[in-house]
C-alpha cells in the first residue's frame, strides 16, 4: 500500500504463479496484480496519482524479484460484478497504460436487473415442458424438460453476502449458467426459464440479480433488454505488461 500524510492513498493485492504442471499454461510462472486501487487526484489531495505510481514501481520489482516470466493485472475485487478494467475507472487504466500495461482481451458487459421487474411465472411455452430444480455448477439449476430431453437450463447464486463477509450484497444474486438448446430458441424457453427463476430468488429474499455477456452476444443481450436488464458498466479483461519481464 502507499501511504501519505498519515492516510493510506494506494493499495495493491499481488499474486505469483507457480512453475508446475499443474498450474494452466496462461498464467503458469507467471505474476499477476489481483486488483490495485487507489484515490483519484482532488483539489485537496493532488498528488495521489504520484502515490499510485510509486506503488506501481513496487508491484513491478516485486514481480522482478520473484522473476515470474508473464506479467498480468486485472481488477478483480472480493465483490460480485467487479472485475476487470470497468470504464468507471479511468485514473487506474491510465496508471497500467503508464507502467508499460496492454489490454489485449476481450470486454465484458455487466447487467442488473430488479428482480420484481423480471417475468413472472407463465405457462410453459411448449405443450409438455416441465420444470426440475437441482444443484448446479454455479448455484441453484432450474432445468426445462421435454420428457428426458434437457432443452435448457438456468442457474442463479443466491447468496452473495455468504459468510457475512460482504452482508451488504445481502439481497444481490447472479446468473451463473443460461443456455437453451440451438432448436428451441426462439421459443420462449429462455423468457420462461427467467420467470421461474425470479420467482425462487424472490422466495430466497432477493431482490437484485446480476448477469454478464460480451458485446458480440448480441442476441442474449437483446433477450436480457427485454427481460428488464440495464447495463451497469463495460470492463476491460486480459491486461498484460509489454515489454514484460
Amino acid at each position: 500500500m502507499a501511504e501519505q500524510r498519515g492516510r493510506v492513498v494506494a493499495a495493491a493485492h499481488l499474486l505469483r504463479y507457480g512453475g508446475g504442471e499443474e498450474v494452466g499454461e496462461a498464467i503458469r510462472g507467471g505474476g499477476d496484480i489481483n486488483w490495485l486501487l487507489y484515490w483519484p487526484e482532488a483539489s485537496y489531495w493532488p498528488d495521489s496519482t504520484a502515490a499510485a505510481d510509486a506503488l506501481m514501481r513496487a508491484c513491478l520489482i516485486q514481480f522482478r524479484r520473484w522473476r515470474v516470466t508473464r506479467w498480468h493485472a486485472d481488477g478483480s475485487l472480493p465483490a460480485p460484478g467487479v472485475y476487470g478494467m470497468p470504464e468507471q475507472w479511468p485514473h487506474i487504466r491510465a496508471l497500467y497504460e503508464r507502467a508499460g500495461f496492454v489490454h489485449d482481451g476481450h470486454v465484458e458487459i455487466v447487467l442488473l436487473a430488479r428482480v420484481d421487474e423480471l417475468p413472472r411465472p407463465t405457462a410453459p411455452p411448449l405443450e409438455g415442458l416441465a420444470l426440475r430444480r437441482s444443484v448446479g455448477e454455479s448455484g441453484t439449476r432450474l432445468s426445462a424438460h421435454l420428457g428426458d430431453e434437457v432443452v435448457g437450463f438456468v442457474e442463479v447464486e443466491t447468496n452473495l453476502a455468504e459468510g457475512g463477509r460482504l452482508a451488504h450484497l445481502g439481497g444481490w444474486a447472479d446468473v451463473g449458467n443460461l443456455h437453451v438448446v440451438e432448436a428451441y430458441r426462439r421459443r420462449g424457453v429462455a423468457t420462461w426459464l427467467f420467470g421461474q427463476a425470479a420467482d425462487w430468488l424472490r422466495l430466497a429474499r432477493a431482490d437484485r440479480l446480476l448477469d454478464y455477456a460480451w458485446p458480440e452476444e448480441e442476441a442474449e443481450l437483446a433477450l436480457l433488454a427485454r427481460l428488464g436488464f440495464r447495463e451497469l458498466t463495460r470492463t476491460a479483461r486480459g491486461w498484460h505488461h509489454h515489454p514484460g519481464p
